[in-house]
């Protein structure tokens, strides 16, 4: 089985529970993990940024989703 590749990254878990959901309705089985990045003064309160992931052969599916999605 392929590493999962990132495919974005966004601020934190809740911001990466809806970029989850709009891939996994449109079919992609995707998941996220912790860069250990933070980006707030309140570090560790909103658990700070995330990658979202994808199988590679998902990869350009998966950006076009996000850009369409982006568009609206």
């Amino acid at each position: 089985m392929d590493e999962p590749v990132p495919v974005t990254t966004v601020a934190d878990e809740l911001e990466a529970d809806v970029v989850i959901g709009l891939l996994r309705s449109a079919g992609l089985e995707c998941g996220f993990r912790s860069t250990g990045a933070e980006d707030s003064a309140f570090e560790g309160i909103g658990g700070g940024r995330v990658e979202i992931i994808v199988h590679p052969s998902d990869l350009e599916t998966a950006r076009e989703i996000l850009a369409a999605a982006e568009q609206q």
